[in-house]
């Protein structure tokens, strides 16, 4: 499994540690991933994600997977998430 957020595209960066005596070795910076289930509104479904923690945050101050996913740019969001923004645009095309 990836360490990829599904939604923002967050994964690991690179960098050192640095001691007292300044001697610097490489280490990875993980991003802070959770499963997570979040509903969707158009679906009237739970959908199961692997997301950074502030991509989390971001989807709550959106309003909601669906109107955060709508937003997002293409480029940003994995193959699971884009056919879901693809679903969920179908479902409110659908009901309107």
């Amino acid at each position: 499994m990836s360490r990829r957020c599904e939604l923002t595209g967050k994964g690991p960066m690179t960098g050192n540690n640095v001691s007292h005596a300044n001697n610097k070795t490489k280490r990875r910076f993980l991003p802070n991933l959770n499963d997570t289930t979040l509903q969707s509104e158009a679906l009237g479904r739970g959908v199961k994600l692997r997301i950074s923690a502030s991509a989390l945050r971001s989807v709550d101050h959106r309003g909601g997977l669906d109107a955060y996913l709508l937003k997002a740019k293409d480029a940003d969001l994995s193959a699971n998430a884009l056919k879901l923004k693809k679903e969920i645009i179908k479902a409110q095309e659908a009901n309107a």
